[in-house]
């Protein structure tokens, strides 16, 4: 591996969430964020089996935007602002939590009942400073809005969220990034978007060469600035995440994320005395805070 070429390499490690468990790659004590992204969990794949599903009850967050995207199975998303939405695969949920909002994602009743396999990664964006306090949003791209390209050499993409390859997604962000995603056969090669500042591929299966450096699934591959590509050394699926980092550090605590402490202190506080919002479709238990150590 040559140093100037590729950053890090980084592992996903397991972690308990809601009622099953996920592998979280971001953050990292050897990395906290590559461009604004300051969080990835991969969820599965597993199988659920009937009677059971997927849940994570009525939690909180501020100042970042969630990112949902699944390959296999199906999620219902219900939130303070009395959104309701299944998504499915090749769809994406983007929710910017701003000053404040509540969140559930659950099985849909008819997974529940059959069982079935759940697959998707979930992300989170910090949110420039100018838009922490802003409005909660949430928006969802149904599989029409985001088309596959093809570009030169045979490489088939989706770019989910930014600006990469010379597509803009249709997602609205607030800040300069991309999130993109690609299937390769054996062989075939893909440039990392040169325009964007801090650049990374995660490997969600199969395995790939990142400028002398093997990444098997699960793992992360941050690289330096300039000409860098992925190799597929098998068939391959990955995705590229990155963009300009925001000039202020970020934060976090829990399900929360600020540019100041103080911030994070006070949505601690609210969350505890049960000062945000409801969720109107889901009278669910709200997750508690966790206690500090």
């Amino acid at each position: 591996m040559t140093k100037d070429r590729v950053d890090l390499v980084l592992r996903a490690h397991e972690r308990r969430v809601g009622s099953g468990t996920v592998q979280r790659v971001l953050p990292q004590m050897q990395r906290r964020s590559v461009g604004p992204w300051v969080f990835l969990d991969h969820m599965g794949p597993e199988e659920i089996p009937a009677g059971h599903g997927f849940d994570v009850g009525p939690h909180p967050h501020i100042g970042l935007a969630t990112v949902t995207y699944l390959f296999d199975g199906a999620v219902v998303h219900r939130d303070s602002l009395g959104s309701e939405r299944t998504i499915v695969p090749g769809e994406l949920n983007w929710m910017s939590a701003g000053r404040g909002i509540v969140h559930s994602e659950r099985s849909p009743d008819d997974v529940r009942a059959r069982g079935g396999r759940m697959h998707g990664l979930q992300l989170w964006v910090a949110l420039p400073v100018a838009a922490e306090e802003g409005e909660p949003t949430f928006q969802h791209v149904a599989g029409v809005g985001l088309p596959a390209h093809t570009l030169e050499g045979g490489v088939c993409v989706r770019v989910l969220a930014g600006v990469a390859y010379g597509v803009r997604a249709s997602v609205e962000v607030a800040s300069p990034l991309f999130f993109v995603e690609a299937r390769l056969r054996e062989g075939e090669r893909l440039a990392f978007p040169a325009e964007h500042e801090d650049r990374a591929v995660y490997v969600v299966d199969g395995a790939v060469d990142v400028e002398g450096a093997r990444a098997e699934a699960r793992t992360m591959v941050i690289v330096s600035e300039g000409d860098r590509c992925v190799v597929a050394l098998d068939d391959a699926h990955v995705v590229m995440l990155g963009g300009e980092r925001l000039p202020e550090p970020r934060h976090m605590r829990w399900n929360f994320v600020a540019s100041t402490k103080e911030r994070l202190d006070e949505a601690e506080r609210a969350w505890r005395e049960g000062r945000f919002p409801r969720i109107p479709t889901d009278d669910g238990v709200p997750i508690p805070m966790p206690e500090r150590a």
